[in-house]
């Protein structure tokens, strides 16, 4: 059981990659209050955690319901995460940032980034959905599904740590050194989407 436990801690790590996902969700989340900042990080991973949890338990059956298969649905989160990086690269969250400040004494609110695109398909993504899935269909009986359930929850609260931890390092970095980290994020990020799609195109074509 350890084993097991391991192989699949390992697995939702590497997917998940909650270092990874903390600097990203800095990044989107500049001018936020330490109080909102906080209360968007919580909710991402308890929507997210629903969500893995949920496909965990009935994730197969949902998509052959629907009829969409896991490449359709690794396509659709790339494309919606390098829109995102996009965003991120050429600052355009952060013209829409500026452009509120006039307002900021009447509407002091940050753009909520909590559901999406931290959520999904940041943590819940079509790799964790994928991932989860899998595992659970090579494991049966309680104990063993309770095991990957455990690795899987582990994974969760390491990555609600990393997020809470994320935004007093970035601004603890400031302003200047901020900003290139966000553009060189949003780089990587669209590299992550463009993987996505790619693998998503791979695998509905039969080719991996």
């Amino acid at each position: 059981m350890l084993e097991l436990f391991v192989s699949a801690f390992v697995t939702l790590f590497v997917v998940i990659d909650p270092p990874g996902c903390a600097p990203i969700y800095a990044g989107l989340t500049t001018g936020a209050s330490p109080a909102h900042r906080r209360a968007m990080a919580i909710r991402a991973v308890f929507v997210a955690s629903i969500i893995l949890f949920v496909f965990a338990a009935v994730g197969e059956a949902i998509l052959n319901a629907l009829d969409v298969s896991l490449s359709a649905f690794r396509i659709a989160g790339g494309i919606m995460l390098f829109l995102i990086a996009l965003e991120m690269v050429f600052e355009k969250r952060t013209e829409r940032r500026e452009d509120r400040a006039a307002k900021v004494a009447s509407t002091p609110e940050v753009e909520d980034v909590s559901i999406f695109p931290m959520a999904m398909p940041m943590i819940a993504g079509p790799g964790s959905i994928a991932s989860v899935m899998l595992m659970m269909s090579r494991n049966h009986g309680i104990e063993r599904v309770t095991v990957v359930l455990a690795a899987l929850a582990t994974i969760l609260v390491l990555t609600l740590l990393a997020l809470l931890a994320a935004g007093p390092l970035m601004k603890l970095l400031g302003a200047r050194i901020e900003s290139v980290i966000t553009r060189i994020l949003g780089v990587l990020l669209g590299a992550l989407a463009v993987q996505f799609v790619i693998d998503g195109i791979r695998i509905s074509l039969g080719l991996s």
